[in-house]
């Protein structure tokens, strides 16, 4: 590639400029790093810094946000959630660390999950958790879970039990947050909350976590990375794990200082403000589909209760579309737009406002309405949505 400092940097790499109607995903990008973020990593970047000091200030950043007696920054919450499982085996023994995820021999080492809680997220959940050595041990069904099948999974190896808080999961017939720390706790087994895309930063804690993972790269806009917080004798465990496995899960000096400053910056944000912007294109787009044969679209809440909605978009074939036909052609306009698309075989997708630059909302309007009036429809507007390995096994070419 050849340096030209006044091309913007799309252009000089070649990617598409997409429209992020999907939300805070780690395959578009996770977020817009917010300007506090930015300054911080490159205030930093020419800078030595002694990374365990660096990470005690990130320790108060993360303690007064979050509630939690302790906290620090690493790579991404799935890291996250291995160093804390991690921790919860080995506590503040260093050889034990050194010697993880193989031998495991002494420790405690199995991890409760409760089965409608083993998600994909872009890879499997609990393989955080084996990664780290653990066993998982899934608790209940895919459709719900009794307290006793809590209870009886947890054994002399129980080491901790890990609570999934995703729309990806699901959202009927399991335990609440605090029936399952309840019956952990009753056992003295720890909970690790992974709390990845949520916006409430104290809740978890307060409800009856003793770890909980956030991202610092989805609502708070920081860079790629994780944030660990929760009880001091479980963090600094987690923690201690850079010293192992956590090695190959390193975070750098710009992303803890760009981490601290999304916080600290998340404290001043104007969030009603960011609300009403977010109501007014969800309206935008509503209004351009009202009345369109075949299209059904109205605004629906969170399904973690988030503080935000999305548009969910039906699609009947009155439309000339499936709604994975109609995803894939949103995909293929110019500018390429990507919606939310994990429902698609169910008839819908979703428009999510929450990483809209200025005025996006209008073109993904008008791509809208321009792809539902052509008087043609392109091949592949009627499409089954099919999972198919081919693309991922064609990387990089």
């Amino acid at each position: 590639m050849t340096y030209r400092p006044n091309e913007p940097i799309r252009q000089r790499l070649g990617l598409r400029p997409i429209i992020n109607v999907s939300g805070t995903m780690t395959a578009l990008g996770a977020s817009i790093i917010v300007p506090e973020a930015i300054e911080a990593m490159s205030e930093i970047a020419s800078q030595w810094v002694e990374m365990d000091d660096l990470q005690r200030k990130a320790n108060t950043v993360v303690a007064r946000l979050t509630g939690g007696e302790a906290g620090f920054i690493t790579a991404c919450c799935a890291a996250g959630i291995s160093m804390a499982v991690a921790g919860t085996m080995t506590g503040t023994n260093l050889l034990a660390i050194e010697r993880l995820p193989d031998d495991i021999e002494g420790l405690k080492n199995e991890v409760i999950v409760q089965l409608g809680h083993i998600v994909n997220y872009g890879a499997p959940v609990d393989q955080s958790a084996r990664l780290a050595g653990a066993t998982v041990v899934p608790a209940g069904t895919v459709s719900i879970t009794q307290d006793y099948h809590v209870r009886e999974a947890i054994r002399d190896r129980t080491a901790a039990g890990l609570y999934v808080v995703t729309h990806h999961s699901v959202q009927y017939g399991m335990l609440s947050l605090e029936e399952f720390a309840a019956i952990c706790h009753e056992k003295g087994v720890p909970v690790i909350v992974d709390a990845a895309s949520e916006y409430d930063l104290t809740g978890f804690l307060a409800r009856g976590a003793d770890v909980v993972i956030y991202s610092g790269h989805k609502f708070l806009g920081g860079p790629t990375s994780g944030i660990v917080a929760g009880r001091k004798d479980l963090v600094r465990a987690a923690y201690l794990q850079n010293r192992g496995l956590a090695r190959a899960m390193k975070v750098g000096k710009e992303t803890v200082a760009g981490a601290m400053a999304a916080l600290e910056a998340w404290e001043k944000r104007d969030h009603a403000g960011i609300r009403r912007r977010e109501e007014a294109a969800l309206e935008v787009w509503r209004a351009a589909l009202a009345g369109r044969p075949g299209i059904d679209a109205y605004v629906i809440p969170d399904p973690t209760n988030n503080p935000l909605d999305r548009l969910q978009v039906d699609v009947g074939p009155d439309s000339g579309y499936t709604a994975a036909g109609l995803a894939a052609a949103l995909a293929s306009a110019s500018p390429p737009i990507m919606v939310r698309n994990h429902e698609v075989e169910r008839g819908h997708f979703f428009l999510d406002p929450c990483n809209l630059h200025p005025g996006e909302e209008h073109t993904v309007a008008e791509a809208l309405v321009a792809l539902l009036e052509a008087p043609t429809r392109p091949a592949n507007a009627m499409m089954v949505p099919r999972k198919n390995s081919a693309a991922l096994l064609a990387w990089p070419d």
